[in-house]
């Protein structure tokens, strides 16, 4: 690998915080990392840390993570900065085909791009509707789709539940499984990827301990957070009132015409 000094001085700095944390990491399938070559790393979405466990389960194929982030925060001098020297891909949801175009031209350049097909976090922590963005864009380039399951990381800090960010030792079992050719059509190879990843996520919740009613546990493993269905209904209760302040923030919106673009998803 080329160096690559702040991405280098930033996993130093994860691997330190969870040192500090005593996160006890295990890994299952680092195997099934590909040394070489463009790869569309699809990983559950439970927590808002996972970024840190993704960084360091591509270490351990020796290979970096191009995140995909918000192009607003490269306006931050310090994060702008980080965004830059560590190749991050920038995702304007208004203009989503020069996101979604740069995220494949760096796959074809070798690189590993990791993508959230959730989108967002999950707060019953069961995988919810995959978007097809990570399908799409994995036929286009031609690389495959390698799926990660991270488990443990919502302990330290997630949605709705109280922040754990100090020395808790909690343990966080990570699972990759094998490579998806790209191959079929988007829909198809989405499904097979939401197949795929949730063997994963099996195999990661295999021997973790789940107390009964814990927040951070699915109902269906006998925890207290909420199940998908309720979930949603919190989910759409949140987007329904982001509609209504957008609408009051800007009531010109709906007469300046169809945005150009498609968004990325």
């Amino acid at each position: 690998m080329s160096r690559e000094p702040v991405y280098a001085v930033l996993t130093g700095l994860v691997r330190s915080i969870s040192a500090v944390q005593g996160l006890q990491i295990t890994y299952r399938g680092t195997e099934n990392i590909p040394r070489t070559g463009g790869v569309v790393l699809a990983v559950n979405h439970t927590g808002y840390f996972d970024f840190m466990q993704v960084g360091l389960v591509a270490r351990q194929g020796k290979r970096r993570v191009r995140y995909m982030m918000k192009k607003e925060l490269e306006a931050n001098p310090i994060v702008g900065f980080l965004m830059r020297h560590c190749k991050a891909i920038g995702v304007d949801r208004e203009a989503g085909a020069e996101s979604y175009s740069a995220a494949v031209q760096s796959l074809m350049d070798g690189e590993l791009v990791c993508v959230y097909p959730e989108a967002t976090i999950s707060r019953s922590f069961e995988l919810k509707r995959f978007k097809s963005g990570a399908a799409r864009m994995a036929l286009e380039a031609g690389v495959p789709i390698l799926p990660v399951a991270i488990w443990g990381s919502q302990r330290i800090m997630t949605k709705d539940i109280p922040k754990a960010l100090g020395r808790h030792r909690f343990p966080i079992h990570i699972a990759v499984g094998e490579p998806l050719n790209p191959v079929g059509t988007p829909d198809q190879l989405t499904s097979d990827l939401r197949d795929a990843l949730s063997l994963a996520l099996t195999a990661a919740q295999e021997g973790y301990g789940h107390p009964a009613g814990a927040p951070w546990v699915p109902s269906r493993l006998g925890g207290s957070a909420p199940t998908r269905e309720e979930a949603a209904v919190i989910e759409e209760a949140e987007a329904s009132k982001r509609r209504q302040e957008r609408e009051i923030s800007s009531p010109t919106r709906a007469t300046r015409g169809p945005r150009r673009g498609r968004r990325f998803r």
